[in-house]
């Protein structure tokens, strides 16, 4: 069945919720688990659903996207198998950028139906979360559904952020309001004695869609003023349509905003996390990169994600994320943090002419204290800097780095001189 399924997934926009991780790339291309790309996370779904063709559509700061996905997801040449960019371009016919996820798939339309399919799946490039499709699919055929839309139980103070839904015992939704912020009562839903437990009593949208091919290409033409799915095309639908609420209660996350990405990362390094990347039926796929081990040198780790190809001197990591290539320096302690890593290595002469020169190295200095941040891509930290994050550091925007809800963000490729203090 999945051999008559297309999977779309959207970039995204601007991403200005999650900068300065997005001042340089786009939402999907954010490094995420240490090794990975957030589009990387829908992707895997997919393959390891069955779903073994996707178009992702892309606008804003899509180059370290597109060559991403290019060094990426190679297939045999006896495969149908693809994963193509779409990016946003002018024609005869329309001259502006996408300006919603239901206008971007309508732009991009002429490419995709020069492809076999019946069904197609449309999927956001920034949640983290493992889904089997199939089921998913499965249950739309079935109820001889024209639309399904994957809902996720939320509790009420998590319910004013997204598209809250209604469905009568069929499944079949009934009514739609989005981020609403009082008349709660009147949206709640039956989810399931477990999930009612916990409190989570209302049927939010997850942004993840399936449609029916002839459908979805008459709903887009009939309304070529609606440019968003869940704030106009979705809502009319369920007026007249046959909607299917597919309820998935495992973990699930919108990576929104630096918070909510801050805490995902940090979350990995739980016992036993809730986004699982041991469990080898939901594998994560990624671009394979020839690095050595990670090397570890005096140092205590716990609770911490080391990813390949790291040289680590530090006295102490606890609770946080080391990505691709991280240099750590002697006696530096690192909590609560997530450090990016770096796109190349400094060779041995490069080192000895930045260290001669008094020039900071990429990567993380000695004596380096760093509690509550994230350091994006090819920074570099001098020695004995000091970096503590927390709710005793107000909001705002600096050169080299950004505060958001007590979070330190080092801006990508940043320099902090020997004993900055932030």
């Amino acid at each position: 069945m999945t051999d008559k399924v297309l999977g779309v997934i959207l970039g995204g926009g601007q991403g200005s919720r999650l900068s300065p991780l997005t001042q340089t790339r786009s939402k999907p291309a954010v490094p995420i688990a240490g090794k990975y790309r957030l589009v990387d996370i829908p992707i895997s779904n997919c393959l390891n659903s069955g779903i073994h063709r996707m178009f992702v559509l892309t606008q804003f700061n899509s180059a370290s996207l597109n060559k991403h996905i290019k060094n990426t997801y190679h297939f045999s040449h006896f495969s149908a198998a693809f994963v193509d960019i779409l990016a946003a371009e002018q024609t005869v016919q329309n001259q502006g950028w996408f300006q919603g996820t239901a206008d971007a798939v309508r732009q991009c339309m002429h490419h995709i139906v020069s492809h076999e399919f019946d069904y197609i799946l449309i999927l956001s490039g920034d949640q983290l979360y493992q889904m089997d499709f199939q089921e998913m699919i499965n249950e739309h055929i079935a109820k001889n559904a024209e639309i399904t839309i994957a809902t996720i139980p939320v509790t009420g103070k998590d319910a004013t952020d997204f598209g809250i839904l209604k469905a009568d015992e069929e499944n079949m939704i009934t009514s739609f309001i989005e981020k609403p912020k009082t008349g709660l009562e009147d949206w709640v839903s039956d989810t399931g004695a477990e999930m009612q437990a916990a409190g989570r009593n209302y049927l939010a949208s997850m942004g993840i869609y399936v449609f029916n091919r002839d459908f979805l290409i008459n709903i887009l033409d009939e309304n070529p003023d609606e440019k968003d799915f869940g704030k106009e095309i979705l809502p009319r639908a369920i007026a007249a349509n046959r909607v299917l609420s597919h309820q998935y209660e495992g973990y699930w996350t919108d990576i929104g905003n630096i918070s909510s990405f801050f805490e995902a990362n940090l979350g990995l390094t739980d016992e036993i996390p809730q986004f699982n990347m041991f469990d080898s039926s939901h594998a994560i796929f990624t671009r394979a990169r020839m690095l050595p081990p990670s090397k570890i040198s005096g140092t205590t780790l716990n609770r911490t994600i080391i990813a390949e190809g790291c040289i680590v001197q530090a006295s102490k990591v606890e609770h946080a994320v080391l990505g691709i290539r991280s240099r750590v320096g002697k006696d530096t302690v690192i909590t609560n943090s997530y450090v990016m890593g770096s796109d190349r290595y400094q060779t041995l002469a490069e080192i000895e002419s930045e260290t001669n020169s008094g020039n900071s190295l990429i990567g993380i200095g000695d004596r380096c204290f760093i509690n509550n941040a994230i350091v994006d891509k090819n920074c570099r930290i001098g020695n004995d800097v000091k970096i503590n994050g927390g709710s005793h550091l107000p909001d705002g925007d600096y050169p080299l780095y950004a505060v958001k809800d007590g979070i330190v963000v080092i801006k990508k490729g940043a320099v902090l001189p020997s004993g900055t203090v932030i």
